[in-house]
């Protein structure tokens, strides 16, 4: 089993990035994948899960190795797959995560896609005490340099859908981000195109 792979990032779409390592690019799934895109190109370290099925064998990657224990302990909760737990930990806001799960906030766990209100309680009941003690670091934000706003924005948009949103929904947070005076990354629209989706 992979534990991570450390090597330059080559390609980044709405639900994937290419990690080249050594001459072998990697497929890799990730929950934000514009937050591991970088303009100079610099070597990235990637925590992956490896998950292997008959028909596949699927790489998810993750910034820090927290981020890829919470990734498991998700997945170990009867209900959910490696797309819904994709979708729960976009927002880089994992410590948000683990306080709603502590608290028993079911209705801030049933605002991602795939999480109903027996899932988001069976998060709760599998989770609450192994999370207790665990300290998870926030990955810090990479700064990019933006074509045009409107290209990061419709970046961010499509990762969004492509994290199971409903077209409607990331279409009105569309609108919403596009009122913005200010000059965003694809990573930074994506996370506040999260917060909205999620309040």
């Amino acid at each position: 089993m992979f534990e991570y792979l450390n090597g330059i990032v080559t390609s980044v779409s709405p639900q994937t990035i290419v990690i080249d390592v050594n001459g072998v690019g990697y497929l890799v799934y990730v929950a934000n994948p514009y937050h591991f895109e970088r303009a100079d190109q610099a070597p990235q370290k990637i925590y992956v899960h490896q998950n292997v099925t008959d028909s596949s064998q699927t790489l998810y990657g993750f910034a820090t190795a927290e981020d890829k224990q919470l990734f498991e302990q998700l997945l170990n909760v009867s209900g959910i797959g490696a797309k819904s737990a994709l979708a729960i930990m976009a927002g880089n806001d994992n410590q948000g995560l683990i306080t709603a799960i502590q608290t028993e906030d079911v209705q801030f766990l049933t605002k991602f896609p795939g999480i109903g209100k027996k899932t988001a309680r069976q998060i709760i009941l599998d989770l609450q005490d192994k999370l207790q003690t665990q300290t998870v670091a926030q990955p810090t934000m990479e700064q990019t340099t933006p074509v045009t706003e409107n290209a990061q924005l419709t970046d961010a948009l499509s990762a969004l859908q492509a994290l199971g949103f409903k077209e409607k929904d990331v279409v009105k947070v569309g609108q919403q981000l596009q009122t913005t005076d200010e000059n965003l990354t694809t990573d930074q629209y994506l996370s506040q195109g999260l917060k909205l989706l999620t309040k």
